[in-house]
């Protein structure tokens, strides 16, 4: 497969998952900040969470300044991983805390990989 057309995938398949989270957080602040405060983290963390996951995933998406947004959104949810899905003693916890590792990896892969032809990144040169 042409590295650019997978890259161009990649990056669709990522941002998918990153921006209708960090929406969705919008919607539903109040009960997304009681969860994070539940789980030992400051909910006034929450509008940091926000723009993580958006302008992350809508970078990603366009292809714009794709490595630096694959390794942010990779150290992010690693973060993630940990600080909410540790409990691995938990098979749901366990399938959870897993499932963002691979997401680690592919963001780690796409950050290799560039942004490719078809992005802002690659219409830069």
């Amino acid at each position: 497969m042409n590295p650019s057309i997978a890259s161009l995938i990649a990056r669709i398949a990522m941002a998918l998952l990153f921006l209708p989270a960090g929406l969705s957080k919008i919607g539903g602040y109040a009960g997304t900040a009681g969860y994070m405060d539940s789980q030992g983290v400051p909910g006034m963390l929450l509008p940091a969470v926000i723009a993580v996951e958006v302008i992350g995933g809508t970078a990603l998406l366009a292809g714009f300044q794709t490595r630096y947004a694959a390794w942010a959104l990779a150290a992010f949810t690693l973060v993630a991983a940990v600080l909410f899905h540790r409990n691995l003693g938990d098979q749901m916890q366990a399938i959870m805390f897993f499932k963002n590792i691979a997401i680690v990896g592919g963001l780690i892969a796409l950050a290799a990989l560039g942004a490719g032809a078809y992005s802002v990144d690659g219409r830069k040169g």
